[in-house]
């Protein structure tokens, strides 16, 4: 009969969760999903910016193919008209349900999350959702203001709750139509937290007392980093409590006591991110559908918490591109349970003290934009095929291999030993994920985070091996979408293996043949 689909995509999570080995992080029903899954220590977004993450990631298309690298088009008209993962289930006999900030809305999906291409019902968007961005964070002296770091009485808030606690409320009741209509369905719930401004209910403060909370490893510019490749954190220099700083534009350090409270911040509402997956995996379990449903867990990209001196997403970096990625997909990452067992029972992260292991941890390098093509053959449909060199006329095609073969555990065992005796084969034939991030000059300006298309002149294309990140920033043409790759601006190339952080730039020491034609190829 084919399975249901529960698929929670989170907005700026990086991994800091217990499954990934953070030791700080309170994140019991998380991990307790990762336990029963397969998980990914090596997943990459394309583009490390919300609209143009998730076009890719719902398309299965990369960024040069949607043609979305800012918030402003909308891929059916501009690029070509793809189906989406969505629209697939939904020919394929699934009702398809969006709940909370799945696509990113605006013109990126033609106003309407692409209802009625993508979903059954017209998607469901938070009431509160409004005030994201109004003055709702209690300063010191009483008053309201739109700060930063941003923790709240929730019973003070418009409506007396906030958009994720609503997401999950709407979450649990479809879940509870669909199975009294005993509808197959495709649930995509998109959580908001941790994205900006850093608002969740203030106890959750309480689990990171902050002298627990350190700086990031690196919180300096690396000396050999081209200017190009740095991302001037303009957005968060529009907060209240980030302006009254003071900080010189574009390389001014913040104080490290305010680090160190947005790193308190961006922690605690990852802990109350993860009590709405945990209420919202209870109620998959309350309703029976455990056994029957796959569950992805994902985020568009990552989030910089200071490490190169920088803050938000909007770059190459792992930090900005690395992505939590996870599979529960029952009877395959683990064996059913019996009838009327809990499978994912709720774990308060104030008392619970998380000692879950990852079901089967793969190392193997993965992308976004292979999620369609995966959860189109875990859910037992026919898998698009993949897309010839040039696809804008080819309605169904991914540009992203499945990673089904993936999760089979006898795989993950044999990949550990991670041996090769010949290194040029083992580079050859070892996966890549290809990241890109777009600038609209080669020093840091106003607009260098989110450049619009017609302000585009540098693409930043990124290759991410196991063992290196090779970076070339090539000339680009945004009247045509075409790279240069002849007119190299900079380049960054980093071991990981030696230089996890990504702070040793060796590219003007090396012979980048080998990387070349790779990123070429």
């Amino acid at each position: 009969d084919g399975m249901n689909v529960l698929f929670i995509v989170v907005d700026d999570l990086r991994p800091v969760l217990g499954c990934y080995g953070d030791k700080l992080v309170k994140s019991p029903n998380i991990d307790q999903l990762a336990a029963r899954s397969v998980v990914f220590s090596n997943a990459y977004a394309q583009q490390a910016v919300c609209a143009p993450s998730r076009v890719s990631f719902l398309t299965g298309r990369r960024p040069d193919t949607t043609r979305l690298y800012d918030f402003y088009s909308y891929w059916r008209v501009h690029a070509g008209n793809y189906s989406t993962m969505p629209q697939y289930f939904k020919e394929n006999g699934y009702v398809t349900l969006s709940v909370g900030k799945v696509f990113h809305p605006g013109v990126s999906s033609n106003y309407t999350d692409d209802y009625p291409h993508s979903w059954s019902i017209p998607p469901f968007h938070p009431s509160t959702e409004k005030y994201e961005n109004d003055k709702t964070c209690r300063g010191k002296d009483g008053k309201l203001y739109a700060d930063l770091v941003c923790p709240v009485d929730v019973s003070e808030m418009p409506s007396g709750t906030l958009p994720d606690i609503q997401s999950t409320e709407e979450a649990i009741r479809l879940l509870n139509v669909m199975k009294t209509n005993n509808q197959k369905f495709f649930l995509a719930v998109g959580y908001h937290k941790p994205h900006i401004p850093l608002r969740y209910p203030q106890e959750f403060l309480k689990l990171y007392p902050l002298e627990n909370i350190t700086l990031a490893p690196d919180p300096w510019i690396p000396e050999k980093l081209p200017s190009v490749a740095y991302n001037p954190w303009t957005d968060i220099r529009q907060r209240d409590d980030v302006r009254a700083l003071n900080v010189s534009f574009p390389y001014g350090p913040l104080p490290d006591d305010f680090q160190r409270q947005i790193r308190q911040s961006y922690y605690a509402a990852v802990s109350y991110l993860d009590v709405q997956v945990g209420l919202l995996l209870n109620a998959l379990d309350n309703v029976g559908l455990s056994n029957s449903t796959i569950v992805v867990f994902t985020a568009d990209h990552g989030w910089s918490l200071g490490e190169h001196g920088e803050w938000a997403k909007y770059s190459n970096f792992d930090v900005a591109t690395r992505v939590p990625l996870m599979f529960y997909v029952p009877g395959m990452t683990t064996s059913s349970v019996s009838q009327g067992e809990k499978v994912f029972p709720y774990l308060d992260p104030f008392s619970h003290i998380s000692d879950l292991v990852p079901q089967g941890q793969s190392k193997k390098v993965v992308e976004l934009v292979s999620l369609f093509s995966t959860l189109a053959e875990l859910a037992g449909l026919q898998v698009p095929p993949v897309c010839p060199e040039t696809s804008f006329h080819v309605a169904l095609c991914t540009e992203g291999a499945s990673i089904v073969r993936y999760l089979n555990a006898s795989e993950n065992v044999e990949e550990e030993k991670d041996e090769c005796d010949d290194t040029h084969r083992c580079f050859d034939e070892e996966p890549v994920a290809f990241s890109q991030y777009p600038r609209p000059a080669d020093t840091p300006q106003w607009n260098s985070d989110k450049p619009k298309l017609k302000d585009i002149r540098v693409m930043g294309y990124s290759m991410r091996s196991a063992h290196y990140r090779y970076t070339l920033w090539v000339q680009f043409n945004p009247n045509n979408f075409s790279a240069n790759f002849e007119d190299v601006h900079a380049g960054e190339l980093y071991m990981v293996d030696t230089d996890p952080n990504q702070d040793h730039n060796i590219y003007n020491k090396t012979s980048h043949g080998y990387f070349l034609k790779k990123i070429l190829g």
